[in-house]
């Protein structure tokens, strides 16, 4: 199916917020994608479970989310990038992440293989 480049962007945002759910069992109050030459940008608001919330008051906690979610990204890598890869009709080249254990929002820049339009 071809897209417009606002179409993308919702599939996108629908595509992630469906594997934030299922892959890590909630996902995020608010979402937002958007496509920058060859990046795809994605912003999602209140990721944190209140457990992890409560983690992050001190440093070693903050560090113990941040880790859990890192590896929880490696692992699901391979399915994040061909949602990607399957909306833009473009290739995945680095895939890169944080979280923000204080405001709890998390931002992931798919870089990719060309300008997706």
């Amino acid at each position: 199916m071809i897209y417009s480049k606002g179409q993308k962007e919702d599939e996108i945002t629908k595509a992630l917020i469906q594997w934030e759910k299922e892959f890590k069992g909630r996902g995020p109050t608010e979402a937002k994608t958007d496509i920058i030459r060859d990046m795809v940008i994605v912003s999602l608001r209140g990721v944190l479970s209140q457990a992890e919330q409560h983690l992050s008051r001190n440093l070693e906690g903050m560090a113990l989310v941040k880790e859990l979610r890192r590896q929880l990204v490696e692992q699901g890598r391979p399915q994040l990038e061909e949602i990607v890869n399957q909306i833009t009709s473009a290739k995945v080249v680095t895939l890169h992440t944080d979280v923000s254990t204080r405001t709890g929002e998390r931002i992931f820049v798919f870089v990719m293989d060309r300008h997706v339009e």
